[in-house]
């Protein structure tokens, strides 16, 4: 063992004998780990630091604010105002589908005005 490994077995050793290391939150449960093997070794501590500040990347950020522009299409009061945010929310449908390197098949799809008109027809 190295000088500081030896150092830290003591001090646990220490915390164990006084109970300072007695009910911990989460003690006996299992750790949860977080998958990171797909994120390349230099860039994980960046990654770490961007999540525990509650940024998303830029792809995800896009779809966030698609989802609320779609919320905010269900209730919109009139069609003008429909239509004006279909235009929105398919400018930034482009924007996400260009922004990503995905096959065609899983690009999101843009709404279609005449669809949108015909289901709200319904309601």
């Amino acid at each position: 063992m190295l000088g500081i490994e030896k150092i830290a077995e003591q001090k646990i050793k220490e915390a164990l004998e006084k109970g300072e290391l007695d009910n911990i939150p989460g003690q006996g449960a299992p750790l949860a780990l977080e998958d990171d093997s797909r994120i390349p070794e230099d860039l994980r501590l960046a990654f770490k630091i961007l999540k525990n500040a509650d940024c998303l990347p830029p792809e995800l950020e896009a779809r966030k604010e698609i989802r609320q522009m779609e919320d905010l299409l269900d209730r919109a009061p009139d069609e003008r105002e429909r239509y004006r945010l279909i235009k929105k929310i398919n400018f930034m449908i482009m924007k996400l589908n260009l922004m990503g390197k995905r096959p065609l098949e899983l690009e999101d799809k843009e709404i279609y005005y005449q669809r949108v008109v015909d289901k709200l027809a319904t309601k």
